[in-house]
């Protein structure tokens, strides 16, 4: 099966390389001609939890394809995605097959862009969420960062043939996982991304923010909104392996103990395959939003994944000041107005407590 990954950082380079390894036809493609350069040249290193791989890959620029591109994966940052796929309309057809694979809510700005074109976007369109992780280190250089499984699903719920063939050929990187409700995990992926957001306020390791009771507290306010912004929805969020969204509808001191315990279960999921690397000293030690702030020094996709969860929820009258405030924080971080620090947390703590929302 061909395959065409358009952004060929983390979550696109790993996938290729896997599955390159196991026969498939992959071309790898990514805008920074460094990276692109040294594929070509040496093929794409990879280290961290799997240990050392050295796979010899194929890889292009935008520029350079040509048409038929087999299944694509649009793998770039979310703000990215709609571009993205716009260079490579003219190479489409209606038979075609987009993946977004990648956080955020893509999927409906990817099908309006097709559709725009003149093609079918809801019938191209599959949604995903890659939830292995990793981060771009250099050109030609991936770490593999934390194990996890990919939710794949067609927009309307069906059981598709090609998504059948798509998943068996991404299982070569690690489990996937079929879904008829693919737009409820991705929602799922976004209300826990608040947390996640929340966690690069400061630059340290996870242990020491959302494993810390008092800060996990605040994430969980934080989070529970965001929950409570897509019930107003309507949306049917699904639980995947590192969030239950069941956890998050506090109520009792109960209630919150359960959320902790979640939390800190997300954590060891995160961290539980490089505490078996003791030798490999990890350069990715936050999220990737801590990794697009303190080591690329770029903004992050906050404001086109987690951060549209704000103006969904003024559409619907829903309480958004944690979160609003949250990615408020964070933009001012982007910006140079705002200093990492466990001040931050501080800050956000009194707000909670000032909008009645401190978790019993």
């Amino acid at each position: 099966m061909k395959f065409t990954i358009i952004g060929s950082g983390a979550i696109g380079g790993l996938a290729g390389a896997w599955m390159t390894e196991a026969g498939h036809d992959v071309t790898l493609v990514d805008r920074w001609a460094e990276h692109v350069a040294a594929m070509q040249a040496d093929g794409l290193r990879v280290d961290g939890v799997r240990g050392d791989r050295h796979v010899r890959v194929k890889a292009a620029m935008p520029a350079d394809l040509t048409a038929p591109l087999g299944v694509v994966l649009i793998a770039t940052k979310s703000q990215h995605a709609v571009e993205a796929l716009k260079e490579i309309v003219p190479l489409l057809d209606a038979e075609s097959c987009v993946v977004s694979f990648q956080n955020g809510f893509n999927e409906p700005d990817l099908i309006a862009a097709l559709d725009e074109a003149g093609l079918p976007g809801a019938r191209i369109v599959m949604g995903s969420i890659p939830n292995y992780g990793g981060a771009l280190v250099d050109p030609g250089y991936i770490e593999f960062v934390h194990e996890g499984p990919i939710q794949l699903g067609e927009m309307d719920g069906t059981l598709s043939d090609r998504l059948t063939e798509i998943a068996k050929a991404l299982s070569a990187l690690t489990e996937v996982q079929v879904s008829d409700r693919i737009w409820g995990q991705i929602w799922a992926k976004e209300v826990y991304a608040s947390q996640v957001v929340f966690s690069a306020l400061v630059d340290a390791p996870i242990r020491e923010t959302l494993g810390n009771e008092r800060y996990a507290r605040i994430a969980g306010a934080i989070v529970k909104e965001a929950l409570e912004i897509a019930d107003a929805k309507g949306i049917d969020v699904q639980p995947f392996d590192f969030f239950d969204p069941a956890n998050y509808r506090v109520k009792t001191a109960d209630d919150t103990r359960k959320l902790l315990d979640n939390v800190n279960h997300a954590i060891w999921l995160l961290k539980k395959d490089q505490d078996t690397k003791p030798a490999h000293q990890f350069k990715k030690k936050g999220s990737g939003i801590w990794w697009d702030i303190v080591y690329r020094k770029r903004a992050s996709e906050t404001r086109s994944s987690s951060g549209k969860l704000i103006a969904y929820g003024e559409e619907v009258g829903a309480d958004t000041r944690l979160n609003a405030k949250l990615f408020e924080m964070i933009y001012e971080i982007e910006e140079g107005q705002r200093p990492l620090g466990f001040q931050n947390y501080d800050e956000l703590e009194a707000y909670v407590a000032d909008c009645g929302k401190t978790l019993p």
